[in-house]
Parts: structure tokens; C-alpha cells; sequence
């Protein structure tokens, strides 16, 4: 898929999208790189991943960094912080795209430290560096930004609520970040076919996600997805500050 942003866009800017060694995160941080944005590549434990994402940017003329952080160890997230401090002196776009919960051996509370109190964390951690003008995206589904109204699969529910209560820490922000000229947008979509909840889903599900794209009609893929939260960094806000990706009748209709 082409770039949606256009070439040179965003020069000047800095960018960091979280969980971006690979699938949407890195679409959308190559997106950034390929507008002209300095991008941070955030990784936990795919260094390799990150490192080669970061190299590629670099190849095709951009310009990127890779910095491993744990987003659920305060520590490490201020560590990661202070280092994009020390290499551009600030920061104008932050992606709030990792996620999880699904994983197993994390825990039983994994899905709400990383969904939630991590989300928080990061951008609190984040605003000594953004400025007047600057902008936070926090990426989501609308199995998650509806789970008030309408159920979703039992597999994805702890996910699903810890979102949720992530979207619902990030806006209560939002009077802070308004009065510091800080815009914040939530991008919202269905399930997304090739990612790693997709396919944990149809694991521990089989048929889910196969049920799920007949129900809505089609599913975006990584790339057009990503096409969308890059979209969201440059685009007017909604009134609601909420950017749907397809269709949500199914979701508002109830």
C-alpha cells in the first residue's frame, strides 16, 4: 500500500510509536519515517526486529531509532524517555499502539498493567517533551471501545476492558493536555487480519476471526490500518476525538 501521508510532510517532526517492531506499529512508524519524521522504534524484546526496521528507515532516506522498553517497568520507560531527550530534544508524536493480554505466563493482571496503567504511564512519562502543537494517538478496537454495550468474543474480553479502561485513564488527561496545546485522538477499528491478536484469537478459537470478517463484511489488513493511525497524527480530530476506521454500525445500532 502507497503512503497515505505525503513525502516531506512531516519534517522536522519526532515520532515515537510504541510496539513497533512489527506489525502495525512498524507500518505505521514507516509510514511517519517515509513523511519525513524522525520515528523511535519501541520494542520489549524483538531488538532484532526493531534493529532492522530501524536500518531499513535509514535506507530508504529516513531517519530512526530503535529503544528496547518494557512499557509495564516504569524505570525502563522513563529510561527510553530520557534518551529521546538526549538524541532530538523532544517529541511531537506519540503512538500509544502496543498492546496485549492475550500472551500466556504474564500474569493475570498483564492485560490491565500493559492496557491501562502502562498506557498512562507512558504518556505521562512523555509530556516533558511534547510541546504546544504536538500529538497523542492512542490506538484501539472497537470490540474494546464499545465493550460497554456490546459483548465480544469470551477469549478477548480481558483485553477488550483493559483497553477500555486504557481509552478511559488517556482521556481523563485530555483538559491537561488541552491546556498545553497537546491534540489527542483515539483510533479505533475492527479485528485486523496478520496481527499476533488475530492470530492468538483463532488459536484459542478456531474460526473466530473467519466468523468475525462474515459478520462485518471485510477486515482491514496491517497495512491499511496503519494507514489509518498515520492518518490520525496529521488529520483534524473528531469532535468525539475518536477516528472509527470502517464501518461501526454494528456496534452503534444496539
Amino acid at each position: 500500500m502507497s503512503n497515505p501521508l505525503a513525502a516531506g510532510s512531516l519534517a522536522g517532526k519526532r515520532a515515537l510509536v510504541t510496539g513497533s517492531s512489527r506489525g502495525i506499529g512498524a507500518q505505521t512508524a514507516g509510514y511517519l519515517a517515509a513523511a519525513g519524521a524522525r520515528v523511535v522504534i519501541n520494542y520489549r524484546n524483538k531488538e532484532k526486529r526493531a534493529l532492522a526496521l530501524a536500518e531499513g528507515i535509514a535506507a530508504d532516506g529516513g531517519e530512526a531509532i530503535a529503544l528496547g522498553a518494557d512499557l509495564t517497568d516504569e524505570g525502563s520507560v522513563q529510561r527510553m524517555f530520557e534518551q529521546v531527550r538526549e538524541e532530538w530534544g523532544g517529541l511531537d508524536i506519540l503512538v500509544l499502539n502496543a498492546s496485549g493480554g492475550m500472551e500466556a505466563g504474564m500474569g493475570e493482571d498483564y492485560a490491565m498493567r500493559l492496557n491501562r496503567d502502562a498506557q498512562l504511564g507512558a504518556l505521562k512519562a512523555a509530556l516533558p517533551l511534547m510541546g504546544r502543537g504536538s500529538r497523542v494517538v492512542f490506538v484501539t478496537s472497537h470490540q474494546a471501545h464499545f465493550i460497554r454495550t456490546v459483548d465480544t468474543m469470551p477469549e478477548y474480553l480481558p483485553v477488550a476492558m483493559s483497553k477500555r479502561a486504557g481509552e478511559d485513564a488517556l482521556r481523563e488527561l485530555i483538559p491537561e493536555l488541552d491546556a498545553a496545546g497537546i491534540d489527542f485522538v483515539v483510533v479505533s477499528g475492527d479485528m485486523i487480519e496478520g496481527t499476533i491478536t488475530a492470530t492468538l484469537l483463532e488459536r484459542m478459537n478456531p474460526g473466530a476471526i473467519g466468523a468475525r470478517k462474515e459478520s462485518a463484511g471485510r477486515l482491514y489488513n496491517v497495512a491499511e490500518f496503519a494507514a489509518e493511525v498515520a492518518l490520525a497524527a496529521v488529520d483534524p480530530i473528531p469532535a468525539d476525538r475518536t477516528r472509527y476506521v470502517g464501518d461501526i454500525s454494528e456496534f452503534t445500532r444496539r
